[in-house]
């Protein structure tokens, strides 16, 4: 692991990382904020996982996550979106929506995907154990969200992980993968054609098994352009009142799907999580 840059910001350090992966077989960066409480002992711990077409930067530079972090005492990871570099598989047609920058956050099974596109694994296994051996933090004090694909890789690793994380949210979160063309693209290329190994990537069909009941915090931008078709909240929200599985959604009039609005809303998830990661 080598350190590639350190900020201090809000009396803590945004600090950013590159390593050798395992599981991805390549290398990957990622970025890490320290509260100044880091200083004094081990804080908990937040995972953030961005959307399509992202890296790790993004959140760090657009969020304005630390003030809000800073304020409250824990750190941020921000893994980035996909493996990456020379020999790593991309779209055929470079299209934004699959391959770099799109890894989903599930462990492909069909080649020549299966090599590389092991995020999953990587957020849920080779990461957390980099940083609970590297860096001040809490290794069981730990919650995650995310944006859009981002969204759908925080939900479905906390439910399909009981008892791991604390606390989940997500910022227009692709609901049901299985019913929207991201999805069928994604899902149907790294995993196949078997559509019931799909489902284990649903959020909408996780909660139907899901036992810890863990609460869930959504916001969507009612102007999100993709709203109707791809990321369909209303589903969730319909599988959670069929299951009883505890669901904040805020439709925020008027909010797009870009960082303006997560912005607009960070310091409510902040604090969401803060206060689950000190109980």
């Amino acid at each position: 692991m080598e350190q590639v840059s350190n900020n201090l910001i809000f009396g803590g350090e945004q600090q950013r990382y590159k390593h050798t992966s395992s599981e991805l077989a390549c290398e990957m960066h990622f970025s890490v904020f320290l509260p100044p409480q880091a200083k004094q002992g081990k804080v908990p711990q937040v995972y953030w996982l961005s959307g399509l077409t992202c890296t790790d930067e993004n959140f760090v530079q657009k969020a304005g996550a630390q003030q809000y972090a800073a304020e409250h005492g824990v750190a941020i990871i921000a893994p980035d979106t996909s493996p990456r570099g020379e020999g790593v598989p991309d779209d055929a047609e470079a299209a934004w929506d699959f391959g770099l920058g799109a890894g989903f956050y599930i462990d492909a099974n069909e080649p020549p995907w299966s090599k590389n596109y092991r995020m999953y694994s990587y957020i849920t296994s080779e990461l957390p154990q980099l940083i609970n051996e590297n860096f001040p933090v809490l290794s069981d004090k730990v919650s995650i969200m995310g944006h859009s694909m981002g969204g759908h890789g925080a939900l479905t690793i906390a439910l399909k992980n009981p008892g791991h994380y604390q606390s989940v949210s997500a910022f227009a979160p692709i609901c049901a993968p299985t019913q929207c063309p991201w999805g069928h693209k994604a899902f149907g290329n790294y995993i196949g054609s078997d559509k019931s190994e799909w489902s284990k990537h649903d959020t909408c069909e996780l909660i139907g098994s899901s036992t810890e009941k863990l609460p869930l915090l959504v916001d969507q931008g009612g102007d999100d352009n993709f709203l109707e078709e791809q990321l369909k909240p209303e589903l969730l929200e319909k599988a959670c009142a069929e299951n009883e599985h505890p669901l904040t959604l805020r439709i925020q009039d008027g909010y797009d799907h870009s960082y303006f609005f997560i912005a607009s809303f960070m310091r409510d998830h902040i604090e969401w999580h803060a206060e689950r990661l000190k109980k």
